[in-house]
């Protein structure tokens, strides 16, 4: 049951992200659609990281979520990616899983757990790997996962986790 206030007949996860504080609601709302339509990342790299913060966040919806079926922007890369890939999200001893994407799971672990456990070791693997703007991506999308997917719990709206589209009605699904 939400924490706050939801009109009649309106969806909490809209109303939160449309209705409620549209001054700041809004812009984060296409800040989330951003992260989905615009990241640079690859869809694994980027599934990874996204899988791992649902796993950490405990959020059975966002387990659910695949980015390639569920964000249009992703679709084209659907065939990169399976279910035997987010079973294993989280396992670091998966053969599947390239170097990149160990480490964009791993970095997503520690951003949302430990930030501090970053160290110059961490990061000389990092930097090897990707490049400023991919890190830069992969922080702000990780960002947002964590902000976003801790804020739809703490306030019990994510009965219906989706990426809230600015602009759409209030009601429905």
């Amino acid at each position: 049951m939400p924490r706050i206030s939801v009109p009649e007949g309106s969806d909490p996860l809209m109303h939160v992200w449309t209705g409620a504080a549209p001054g700041l609601s809004i812009p984060a709302a296409q800040f989330s659609a951003a992260v989905y339509e615009k990241s640079v990342l690859p869809l694994r790299e980027f599934e990874a990281a996204r899988i791992r913060i649902a796993q950490i966040n405990e959020c059975q919806l966002c387990l659910g979520w695949r980015s390639a079926r569920d964000a249009p922007a992703r679709a084209a890369e659907a065939d990169s990616i399976d279910e035997e890939f987010y079973n294993h999200v989280g396992d670091a001893s998966w053969e599947g899983f390239s170097e990149r994407e160990l480490l964009a799971a791993d970095f997503a672990e520690r951003f949302a757990r430990d930030h501090l456990s970053m160290d110059d070791s961490f990061w000389s693997r990092m930097r090897a790997s990707f490049t400023d703007t991919e890190i830069v991506d992969l922080g702000l999308c990780v960002g947002m996962w964590v902000s976003q997917g801790r804020l739809n719990q703490v306030l019990d709206v994510d009965g219906g986790c989706r990426v809230p589209i600015p602009g759409a009605p209030l009601t429905g699904g």
